[in-house]
């Protein structure tokens, strides 16, 4: 099973708090935006997806799995 995330690039405002917590997911410019639009990551992922999503203040992120369906 994969995970499916989406960023809303154009609303992120550099935080890079997703980032922060999920390294291994999600990936920043230069200057802490996040230019991750879309990417199917393993499950082994998930967590740190998970958590990345809800470290965002502008919650610009989703994710779509089997288990949220």
């Amino acid at each position: 099973m994969t995970v499916k995330i989406t960023v809303n690039v154009a609303g992120c405002v550099g935080h890079a708090r997703c980032a922060a917590v999920a390294p291994d997911v999600y990936e920043l410019d230069d200057d802490g935006f996040n230019t991750t639009a879309y990417r199917e990551a393993e499950e082994s992922l998930r967590a740190q997806a998970v958590r990345g999503m809800r470290a965002c203040p502008e919650k610009i992120i989703t994710i779509e799995d089997e288990e949220n369906r």
